[in-house]
């Protein structure tokens, strides 16, 4: 349905019921190769929604508490969504943007715009260490974004070069004395 990339105008009942059919078949896979889930990612326009969108986020919640309340929800920090599932007694990583440029209210800048992912490396690594250690974020227009704790980092896999920003900041997390490990082992 758009793979994320757009935004859709739905219900609080049609959102909850696609965010279950879509963790359902997913837990259905996971099953048959004997894992399960950890965690729970709107991806792209409905997190990018879910931001703001108080329903939104309600929903999501809801099908979460509804499927596996012990499934962890990534989410912006001081998001509704973050907000909505912490209330509602969810675990909740706040998630930092490692390849993407952010507004000054913390949502992402729109990849329309030019600037709106960040492939070099250094300024990548930069960015990310301030983020987790103090936890803010420069926006594209010089103003500090306060984000709170990060718990978890995302490079998107379609930026072209993922594999190298991934490997950088990998190795400059570790200089940095910022351990690494699965957000389950943390998250409680």
């Amino acid at each position: 349905m758009g793979f994320g990339r757009r935004e859709m105008k739905l219900t609080y009942e049609e959102a909850k019921s696609y965010i279950i059919y879509q963790i359902g078949a997913l837990q259905g896979f996971a099953k048959i190769f004997d894992i399960t889930l950890q965690h729970v990612k709107p991806h792209g326009a409905m997190y990018n929604t879910a931001l703001k969108d108080v329903e939104l986020a309600r929903a999501i919640t809801e099908a979460v508490l509804e499927l596996d309340p012990r499934l962890i929800i990534f989410a912006p920090p001081k998001s509704a969504l973050a907000k909505t599932a912490t209330y509602a007694g969810l675990r909740v990583a706040h998630e930092f943007f490692a390849d993407r440029a952010y507004n000054s209210d913390g949502s992402l800048v729109s990849r329309k715009v030019a600037g709106a992912v960040i492939e070099e490396p250094k300024k990548v690594v930069e960015r990310t260490v301030k983020a987790v250690k103090e936890g803010v974020v420069e926006s594209v227009n010089g103003e500090l974004v306060e984000l709170g704790t990060v718990h978890t980092i995302c490079i998107h896999g379609d930026t072209p070069s993922a594999s190298k920003l991934a490997q950088a900041l990998r190795e400059s997390l570790a200089r940095s004395n910022i351990e690494v490990k699965p957000v389950s082992q943390f998250i409680q």
